[in-house]
């Protein structure tokens, strides 16, 4: 995302992750490629509040593009209208559509918070900031790909570690990915989840042979099947039955309509989350967040005792629409 913003020349940009060695090489290329594009380099922790307050109360940043994983998207949403941002934009991933473990979830939850932070904007008119959320699947050689981890593997000599033969999932390039998150953002005018066309899937098998056949081993790498992981997917969806879309002027870009939330149940279900998570009981946090997202079904995890239950409740605070 930072090369292609850097290619239209902004006033400034403000790079702020927790790993300092691929911040400072980013920052060398940008000073060699962009000269005339101010770069600065953050060291942060974005759960730390107290810390991106006073980034933010320094910066003012116009735009954000929040791509951090698993982190507070809640307290970056709320610094962004404290700081009368113009647009906040939020990469989630197809694993919010009917989660079946905890990072699915948090990235729905995320959704919601956003959503429905951004439609309580458009009908107070308390502040500018719109906020756009993106959803997509896997990015090919992003950190944690399966494509990075196979090529170790098959330069060990194997095995090749496949989780399930049928197991399938969407794959997008790196440039591809960061060009409609820039697109969308920029055509969204508050609340809207946009989903890309992601092709169609790859079963990760035919990925792991092709790997093994183009490096040559074919006769020496073997490949090692170890079972689906907790909460892992045979494929992955970007949207539920639930959902519809609409298209927007970039085949490769639709909008979803989804269930939406009130904002003020939103933000009160996520607080009592936040608070009772310092109790460190995974069953009663898990619960919690099923009763906020009662599509999250845990698969080959202790979790489905949950479902088995029946302790997660009810979502409250839903309206529907589409």
């Amino acid at each position: 995302i930072v090369r292609q913003v850097a290619a239209f020349n902004p006033y400034s940009l403000i790079l702020i992750d927790q790993a300092e060695t691929p911040l400072h090489s980013l920052r060398l290329e940008i000073k060699n490629k962009w000269k005339e594009v101010k770069a600065h380099t953050i060291v942060a922790d974005i759960a730390n509040k107290s810390r991106m307050e006073r980034i933010f109360m320094d910066a003012t940043p116009d735009y954000i593009y929040h791509a951090a994983a698993y982190k507070h998207v809640p307290m970056m949403a709320d610094l962004a209208v404290k700081y009368n941002a113009t647009k906040f934009v939020m990469v989630s991933t197809d694993k919010a559509v009917n989660p079946t473990n905890v990072m699915g979830c948090s990235k729905r939850i995320s959704e919601i918070y956003v959503q429905s932070l951004a439609r309580h904007i458009e009908n107070t008119r308390t502040c500018r900031t719109q906020f756009i959320t993106t959803r997509f699947g896997n990015v090919l050689g992003s950190n944690g790909s399966v494509i990075p981890f196979f090529r170790e593997q098959i330069k060990r000599g194997g095995p090749v570690t496949v989780t399930h033969p049928e197991i399938t999932r969407y794959f997008m390039t790196i440039p591809e990915a960061c060009q409609l998150v820039l697109e969308a953002g920029s055509m969204g005018r508050g609340g809207e989840i946009y989903i890309f066309d992601m092709g169609n899937p790859v079963r990760i098998l035919d990925l792991a042979k092709r790997m093994i056949r183009l490096s040559g081993q074919q006769n020496n790498v073997r490949i090692e099947f170890t079972g689906l992981r907790h909460g892992e997917k045979l494929y992955e969806e970007l949207l539920s039955n639930a959902e519809h879309t609409k298209p927007t002027h970039n085949d490769k870009i639709m909008v979803a309509t989804v269930r939406e939330y009130e904002y003020d149940e939103a933000n009160r279900l996520i607080t009592e989350m936040i608070e009772q998570s310092f109790e460190y009981d995974d069953m009663v946090n898990v619960g919690n967040m099923k009763r906020m997202v009662p599509e999250f079904k845990s698969v080959n995890s202790v979790f489905e005792l949950l479902d088995e239950t029946g302790e997660k409740g009810e979502g409250g605070g839903v309206r529907s629409e589409g």
